[in-house]
């Protein structure tokens, strides 16, 4: 038996120093500043059990299998061991540590063999004292910390975990430092699993009161790149505790201006952030590591890897996904817009739907680019933006903005396209002219290549505008016989694999046939802007809702079909009194049944009529996670009550006939003529585009049911803890799955994304902002808006909010802001977005404002349709206006005005 320490031989340390000492062996070994310490090691603990005779019951100890036998068999371990001296050659070599370290008080603390290793660190199992004093006191806590591991925590840590049971104990006794201030780092964020963070946590005094909760704690999240701190939160610190002359501790009050102020210094902070980087490049994997502050200075008391990290790296994974995965180059600008993106992924998205998204808009633009023949080349520079033309942070959705202008430089005509995508698009802020002449899409080795690929790109697309009724009714044919033949298919029985098989057919087959339509939107971006430059040159003082009335895809779009039919169905329930008092009185998700249970087989086979046709619509319904009507009807019956509380209204009349009426009274002869051609083949390309993107839905719908199958599956088979864990999955991690990789571990993953969540849905979501370089960090982020939500004022009588004219018409009435299309009741319906799951509300609605979208997303055209006075892009007004105030909103001038209590009309 020797004592051990930093002078003894690595091999002999780890062989019998347990845990700790092995850390502080590694921090010694570095370099770092450690407290002297000394340990005893497990011989010295097998000669103290044979001097007090209990070498063979500790061996069947360690052989027990069983719990409740090891519990009964450890508890009369502990009581021996702590009640056994230490004598004779332990007690010289116990004596001989206590003069190694040579100061008092000490530490004493456990260190047993498995305790802070890579996979389990035991924390909290073992017991440790501080401010221990004398000889005495310290053999002492030497036998507690040996009994302690047999206490009934550590016998069932370790049979959770199926690990030996430790029964050759060492320990460790060390200075201990009067500490100003201590606390805890974490090289890695534990809570989200963010590599890219330190975590300190401080405490006036000794750190022991923050591991116990005697204390609240300052804690503080900083960029480990950079040292930038990234989050403060202080702790109320009313106290602190101090060694006492005896063996404990002493609680003293902070002085009141310290305990609103920071327990560590700028200085401090940097400090132990550079300790922190070192120590993890040091031991290689992130660490947690206690500390101490001292008049002297810095002390690192511990080190070892953190065992419960939120997102351990699986294969490449991590759990924040941040920027659209591009390597972006020093210097230089991204530009992140949400615009009308939030009509299809409003709020947080999840990562299956980002990630599924992204990937299918990077295959189908450069499916479209193929469809125009662009030269190979060419094509293959474009898989460098292609594939990030969108972006998450925080959970949100992001157009990468300067690559959609690239794709747009794809068809002729782009300095007018690019001018109609940013009305499109609903951009605030229209790019620079210098900036936009700088996007192209691809480059060419000479003038004269670029020349012929434009030619020829040029004569395709030429073609494609006069076949354009052709391509959409060949598309919608296959592509709805591909539809039938899926619905018909019985989803509830597929394998997982099965299920898998058939979404990677549906996701090829989709993908492949919808490249070559999106030169669909590449026309109707033209043609609408040929109809805008005409309108200017014909009819220059025509009013602004004139050419989004007059381009309408008309009355009979696709689109409006559930609105009808959802009003078709307000109007027999309010024929009904039983039937309204159903709809009225029940919550959504029991009008169902009741529905079963009465006299309603009418009115009930209308419903599963409507489901059967629009199952597959519901709100945010190109959101995976979000099920359709088919899963989960109630939500129908949300939209229902809200509709039948104004079946007997009627909309206004179409906006159409009143562009009719004001070109019957401005132009004529061939001028008209000519406005009508190009009217009328823009109206044909706005409608398909309301088709294709009906079928977009539906294809969504498709991919929907099939994930489902995939997640009960997995949930199944023990690789999510539950099937909705699914989606929070990449789409790629989940190909992985039914491809031979490695799955542990994303039970994990899946939990520190679900944190993550939680964390993202304090902060406010800027509609724009920028970034330069590849830095995305949290630091930058809340630079550009990415803050805590804070209160807003609401807007008082006589604000009047602007925005732009969608819809004509002039309504007043009360606001009722949501944030999904339900108990409108003839109100003015006022959200932050809306999505195409939001048409059937939209009978319910006098009016509409929107804060974020533009004239051409999928509702505001249905409200156009529909008579529905709307406007859009009205700044804050999901937060500055409340339910109950009483609105006017003027469709025709693009304003919505708060009215005092007693306006009236």
């Amino acid at each position: 038996m020797q004592v051990l320490g930093p002078w003894s031989d690595s091999a002999v340390i780890d062989e019998l120093a347990g845990g700790k000492a092995r850390g502080l062996f590694a921090l010694y070994d570095g370099g770092v500043r450690v407290p002297d310490w000394a340990v005893l090691g497990g011989d010295v603990f097998e000669r103290f059990a044979a001097d007090a005779g209990l070498t063979t019951a500790i061996a069947e100890f360690a052989a027990l299998t069983d719990l409740e036998p090891a519990l009964a068999r450890g508890a009369e371990l502990r009581a021996a061991v702590a009640g056994a001296p230490l004598r004779g050659p332990v007690f010289e070599v116990f004596a001989e540590a206590v003069e190694r370290v040579g100061a008092d008080p000490i530490a004493v603390r456990s260190s047993v063999h498995a305790e802070d290793g890579a996979a389990n660190s035991f924390a909290g199992q073992f017991d440790t004292y501080l401010n221990v004093r004398g000889v005495e006191a310290a053999a002492a806590r030497v036998r507690d910390c040996w009994a302690s591991a047999f206490s009934e925590r550590a016998i069932r840590y370790a049979f959770a975990r199926d690990l030996p049971r430790a029964a050759v104990p060492a320990v460790v006794l060390q200075r201990l430092i009067a500490a100003r201030v201590s606390g805890v780092a974490f090289t890695a964020n534990p809570a989200t699993g963010a590599r890219d963070e330190v975590v300190i946590s401080a405490v006036y005094g000794l750190g022991e009161a923050l591991v116990s909760g005697a204390v609240d704690a300052d804690s503080t999240t900083v960029d480990k790149l950079d040292g930038t701190i990234l989050d403060v939160v202080l702790g109320d610190k009313d106290c602190r505790y101090e060694p006492d002359a005896g063996q404990g501790w002493v609680r003293r009050e902070v002085e009141a201006d310290l305990r609103v102020a920071p327990v560590l210094s700028a200085a401090e902070l940097a400090e132990l952030t550079d300790i922190a980087r070192e120590l993890e490049t040091h031991r290689g994997a992130p660490q947690d590591i206690e500390w101490a502050i001292d008049d002297t200075g810095v002390w690192v008391l511990q080190s070892r890897p953190i065992t419960t990290l939120a997102a351990p790296d699986i294969a490449g994974r991590t759990a924040e996904l941040r920027g659209a995965g591009e390597t972006i180059p020093a210097g230089e600008q991204r530009i992140w817009d949400n615009s009308n993106i939030i009509e299809s992924f409003s709020g947080i998205t999840s990562p299956l739907t980002y990630t599924t998204a992204a990937d299918i808009y990077g295959r189908v633009y450069r499916g479209y680019a193929r469809s125009l023949r662009v030269p190979a080349a060419q094509l293959a520079q474009t898989d460098a933006w292609t594939p990030v033309l969108l972006g998450t942070f925080h959970g949100h959705v992001y157009y990468n903005l300067l690559h959609w202008y690239r794709m747009v430089g794809i068809a002729p005509g782009y300095p007018l396209n690019r001018k109609v995508l940013e009305a499109a698009l609903g951009v605030a802020e229209p790019l620079p002219d210098e900036l936009a002449k700088t996007l192209r899409p691809f480059t060419f080795d000479s003038t004269v290549a670029r020349l012929r690929s434009r030619a020829r790109t040029t004569a395709v697309y030429v073609r494609r505008i006069a076949t354009i009724d052709a391509m959409m009714e060949r598309f919608s044919a296959e592509f709805y016989r591909v539809y039938d033949e899926f619905d018909a298919l019985d989803h509830a029985g597929p394998t997982g694999p099965q299920a898998y098989a058939a979404y990677r057919r549906v996701d090829h087959d989709l993908v492949e046939r919808w490249g070559p339509m999106m030169v669909l939107d590449a026309i109707l971006l033209t043609l609408t802007g040929c109809t805008y430059l005409l309108t200017k040159l014909l009819l220059p003082r025509a009013p602004e809702w004139f050419l989004y009335a007059v381009v309408g895809p008309g009355a009979d779009v696709e689109s409006a079909e559930p609105a009808r039919a959802m009003t078709e169905l307000a109007r027999l329930v309010r024929a009904d009194d039983e039937l309204t008092a159903i709809v009225d009185s029940t919550a959504p998700e029991q009008v169902y049944q009741r529905l079963r249970e009465g006299d309603h087989t009418d009115f009930l086979a209308r419903v599963e009529e409507y489901i059967d046709r629009y199952g597959y619509r519901s709100l945010d319904e190109l959101k995976l996670e979000t099920p359709d009507l088919r899963e989960d009807p109630a939500a129908l019956f949300t939209m229902l009550r809200s509709a039948a509380g104004r079946a007997g209204d009627t909309t206004g009349p179409s906006r159409s006939a009143e562009a009719d009426a004001y070109l019957d009274d401005h132009l004529s002869g061939l001028r008209r003529r000519l406005y009508e051609g190009l009217r009328a083949k823009t109206s044909r390309c706005a409608a398909h585009r309301e088709s294709l993107r009906f079928c977009r839905t539906r294809a969504f719908g498709m991919i929907k049911r099939l994930i489902r199958v995939m997640g009960r599956d997995l949930a199944a088979r023990g690789v999510l803890d539950e099937f909705a864990d699914v989606f929070q999955l990449t789409v790629q991690e989940l190909r992985a799955c039914y491809e031979g990789a490695d799955t542990a571990g994303l039970r994990d993953l899946v939990a520190a994304r679900k944190a993550l969540r939680a964390r993202d849905a304090t902060l406010v979501a800027p509609a724009r902002f920028h970034t330069a370089g590849p830095r995305l960090g949290r630091a930058e982020l809340a630079a550009q808006g990415w803050v805590p939500r804070t209160a807003t004022a609401a807007a008082t009588a006589g604000t009047v909010l602007t925005g732009t004219p969608s819809a004509a018409g002039v309504v007043e009435g009360p606001a009722v802001v949501v944030d999904a299309p339900r108990d409108v009741a003839g109100g003015i319906l006022v959200a932050y977005r809306t999505d195409p799951g939001w048409v059937a509300a939209l009978p319910s609605a006098t009016a509409l404002v929107i804060e974020r979208g533009s004239p051409l997303t999928h509702v505001a055209i249905v409200a156009r349709e529909l008579g529905v006075p709307t406007v859009v892009q009205v700044k804050d007004a999901a937060t500055r206006l409340r339910t109950g105030m009483r609105l006017r909103v003027d469709g025709v001038n693009g304003t919505v005005t708060v009215l005092a209590e007693g306006d009236r009309p």
